[in-house]
């Protein structure tokens, strides 16, 4: 793809105003240095939104959103990186020079080279399972045959075959394919030799299409035993799976007919009902579903989407996790932007496949119609949970029940299903509203920007790579448990707030950071997300001292996405500078990383076997850190205290 030079970037954010962008969308009125709106991505009364013209960034505290302007258009016009910046380009009247990438970017060009490797890989993968006489195809024949899925359905599904070992390095090579074109298709692995191999083996292959019907990326299911299970590819420059839907090319037709969109677990969910005539069906692809995807879905079904959750115990874990995503986008007061989020579970512990294999397409249909707002399916399966003539029980249900308001807790909604919550419970109506209203909206950082669809189980694909955690990161704060809600330690969720209140203060003053460069690398970040963070920011001021606010928090959101929600959040309290504020930051890092060291220690010492040499080093080491400890606390004690 040609791309936006950095200069040209750069002139654009020199050129516009953060203020002016957001005034356009929303008014806004100062307290203090900031200046503060009613936040345009979640229905609010009183403004929750800061614009910071100093570092020109901006953040909400009701939502979590936050980041520089060209992450402020991406959010209000739903547009890519480089969409945005066309646009502010055209608004400040910059013409800007869009060339082909060079090193290790990837071109338009380069993209179209990778969709041919995996349409020929598709090709290859469908031939084998065609015409290949082998036991191992034979097998994924009689796999596929067993599930209904005969000659026909694997045509028009293009399932596929991979034999391994190196069938597919080799014909892609005869191809004139190169294996850096393989590589970065995730087609191919260079061995531990260096020699390339085949990516995949011994699996029955199903081609992930995007929603133009190009082939972008594969999901493989092992023929027999082995794990994993399922295997699919990894991101690629083509393939991010926070953005596709398995099966979005052939439902987005039906999906416009019908206004609906239905989500599944796995490939085969979407094969066996496409098969039997629903086919505004799609899947998630080993991941959560995603802000991102319900946008996407949006586009195609202006009715409702609906979860379709297997009735085993995988599938009701996953429609637990899947009421995170009940939002202000549910309420009446969305107006044209209303999202009409549905689920409904099937009976008797079938899947999908199972279930139109058994009772049929119609009995499907008629179950689907049955589907209830995401909201009330919820609050269903909290009071189902309990003997609801137990009054313990019934307290603690009605409690769980009101709790899922919390994000639309202002709404004419809430208030409707808090009484329907409390007639239910038998508590008075204005108990249950008494209780609305003290809670505290979830801020909707990244563990809330992705919500669980249908777990991967079953058949279901599961990606082999494990995303790390980003504990400690937009931690919901306020909603109302009354002692049913379990949390990290005091200690713990202060630990959190100290790290990202550094790294945030620190990205917004990057003049200071010089400090604290090499302290950073040192620190042991307990959050992982906070460890990418912190170590994208160091890379980012060791090769340019002289960035600013903005375009620092832009750059590390390239590398870690939404890093701009949380470095924008932060905020030197009044009376102190930013260099005072970093300073007693990073001591109460430091302090608690060798109170860490320190329990280690006194951990070891307690278990090892040592010498009586040994032990005598070992508590002189112990009391020699703790002193320490004791000496630099009661220094920090007298600085400025964090506000």
């Amino acid at each position: 793809m040609a791309r936006i030079s950095d200069a040209d970037i750069a002139r654009v954010r020199e050129a516009t105003d953060l203020v002016a962008v957001v005034q356009d969308v929303a008014p806004l009125k100062p307290k203090g240095r900031d200046l503060w709106c009613c936040c345009p991505f979640h229905q609010e009364k009183t403004p929750s939104m800061k614009v910071d013209p100093s570092t020109q960034l901006w953040h909400c505290f009701g939502c979590g959103e936050g980041g520089d302007v060209f992450g402020f258009v991406m959010k209000s016009e739903d547009l890519s990186f480089p969409e945005a910046v066309r646009l502010l380009a055209d608004r400040a009247h910059i013409d800007i020079v869009e060339e082909e990438g060079r090193g290790p970017r990837t071109t338009q060009n380069q993209k179209l080279r990778l969709k041919e490797v995996c349409r020929e890989t598709a090709e290859f993968y469908h031939g084998q399972l065609m015409r290949n006489p082998a036991p191992e195809a034979a097998d994924a024949r009689n796999y596929l045959a067993g599930r209904g899925f005969k000659t026909p359905v694997a045509k028009r599904w293009m399932l596929g075959f991979a034999p391994g070992r190196g069938a597919l390095v080799r014909h892609l090579t005869s191809k004139g394919f190169s294996g850096e074109e393989m590589t970065l298709a995730n087609v191919a692995l260079p061995g531990r030799d260096g020699r390339l191999r085949d990516r995949f083996f011994n699996r029955i292959m199903f081609p992930i299409f995007d929603a133009s019907g190009d082939c972008i990326a594969f999901g493989g299911r092992v023929v027999g035993k082995g794990e994993p299970k399922y295997l699919n590819s990894q991101e690629t420059p083509l393939f991010h799976k926070s953005k596709v839907l398995y099966g979005l090319d052939k439902a987005k037709a039906s999906m416009a007919a019908s206004g609906v969109a239905i989500v599944v677990e796995g490939y085969t969910d979407v094969i066996s009902l496409a098969e039997a005539g629903i086919a505004n069906v799609v899947a998630t692809l080993g991941t959560a579903l995603t802000a991102q995807h319900i946008r996407l879905l949006s586009r195609h079904a202006s009715k409702q989407i609906i979860y379709l959750f297997d009735g085993d115990e995988a599938g009701q874990r996953a429609s637990d996790r899947a009421l995170g995503f009940i939002d202000s986008s549910m309420t009446p007061e969305a107006g044209r932007t209303k999202t009409e989020l549905a689920a409904v579970t099937l009976p008797d512990n079938l899947d999908p496949a199972e279930f139109v294999a058994a009772k049929g397409a119609d009995a499907l249909r008629q179950l689907l119609a049955q589907a209830k707002p995401l909201l009330e399916y919820g609050i269903d399966r909290k009071l189902a949970r309990v003997d609801l003539r137990n009054t313990n029980a019934r307290m603690q249900a009605m409690v769980e029940a009101i709790n899922l308001l919390a994000p639309i807790k202002d709404s004419i909604l809430a208030k409707h299903y808090a009484v329907e919550i409390a007639g239910r419970t038998q508590v008075r109506e204005e108990d249950a509203l008494q209780l609305l209203a003290k809670l505290t909206p979830p801020r909707r950082y990244e563990a809330r920007d992705e919500v669980s669809a249908p777990a991967p189980s079953g058949d279901g694909p599961v990606y082999e790579e494990v995303p790390a955690g980003e504990e400690g990161y937009g931690a919901p704060d306020g909603a109302v448990t009354l002692g049913f809600r379990e949390a990290a330690s005091r200690g713990e969720m202060n630990r959190l707030r100290f790290e990202r209140d550094f790294l945030g203060v620190l990205a917004q003053n990057p003049a200071a950071s010089a400090p604290y460069l090499e302290a950073m690398a040192a620190v042991r970040w307990h959050a992982p997300f906070n460890e990418a963070v912190a170590f994208a920011l160091v890379d980012q001021l060791y090769r340019n001292p002289a960035i600013d606010a903005a375009a620092l928090v832009r750059a590390v959101e390239q590398q870690v996405p939404r890093a701009g929600a949380m470095l924008s959040a932060q905020t030197v309290p009044e009376g102190r500078t930013a260099e005072e504020h970093l300073a007693f930051a990073m001591e109460e890092l430091q302090i608690g990383d060798m109170e860490d060291s320190l329990a280690e220690m006194r951990m070891a010492f307690q278990s090892a076997a040592f010498t009586d040499e040994q032990r005598r080093e070992a508590f002189a080491s112990i009391t020699a850190l703790n002193q320490t400890i004791n000496q630099r606390k009661a220094a920090h004690s007298r600085s400025i205290p964090v506000g």
